[in-house]
């Protein structure tokens, strides 16, 4: 009972409630019926100081669901910044994967989430790891983004970071061909500028 009434306060941001529950016996890892912890729910709903009692009380930041999410994956993925800090600070596993097989950086760099990506870079995540798709950051920012400012910082920050701009997709298609084809013109000449290979079409 105490665990549910824990993942409860985790989702209302309940701070006395989450200290009081800890004290009488609670797990401050426990989980809901779709095996999210505390800490995954106060996630989910970015609940920064949720997350910073469940943190502080030793939940583990890398505990994933049902989906393969964890806590440390969602905020990655969703730009919840505080509480990626948070799990970074915390022992958050940069090598873990999600149901895609990407790490938090290749969802983050999809969504457009220029400080998420910067978080991320700084903290040593692999910018060339390949998910199940056969894309990386750098081609889901291309293929899955929309060409504008953010997605065009994201590459920007992505090839500052040692991205291989030739590294292609599992069909073989760079990430200058995909630039060239949705007419991404800022992106393809980033990707040019750092060497990126002119492949016959």
């Amino acid at each position: 009972m105490l665990d549910k009434e824990l993942v409860a306060a985790a989702r209302l941001d309940d701070v006395a409630e989450i200290g009081a529950l800890l004290n009488r016996g609670a797990n401050v890892d426990a989980r809901d019926e779709t095996g999210a912890t505390a800490l995954l729910v106060a996630t989910h709903e970015n609940n920064i100081e949720a997350a910073r009692v469940l943190i502080a009380a030793g939940a583990d930041v890398n505990a994933k669901d049902r989906i393969e999410d964890s806590p440390y994956l969602y905020a990655g993925a969703r730009g919840h910044l505080a509480i990626l800090k948070m799990t970074l600070a915390h022992g958050a596993d940069l090598k873990s994967t999600n149901r895609y097989g990407g790490t938090a950086l290749i969802p983050a760099a999809e969504r457009g989430n220029v400080e998420t990506v910067k978080m991320l870079i700084d903290a040593g995540v692999a910018v060339d790891h390949v998910n199940r798709l056969g894309w990386t950051a750098l081609l889901e920012a291309i293929i899955l983004g929309n060409g504008g400012d953010s997605h065009t910082e994201i590459v920007r920050l992505l090839i500052e970071a040692g991205a291989d701009v030739d590294l292609a997709d599992g069909d073989g298609v760079t990430p200058l061909a995909h630039a060239k084809r949705r007419g991404f013109s800022r992106i393809e000449r980033l990707l040019v500028a750092a060497g990126a290979h002119q492949a016959a079409e």
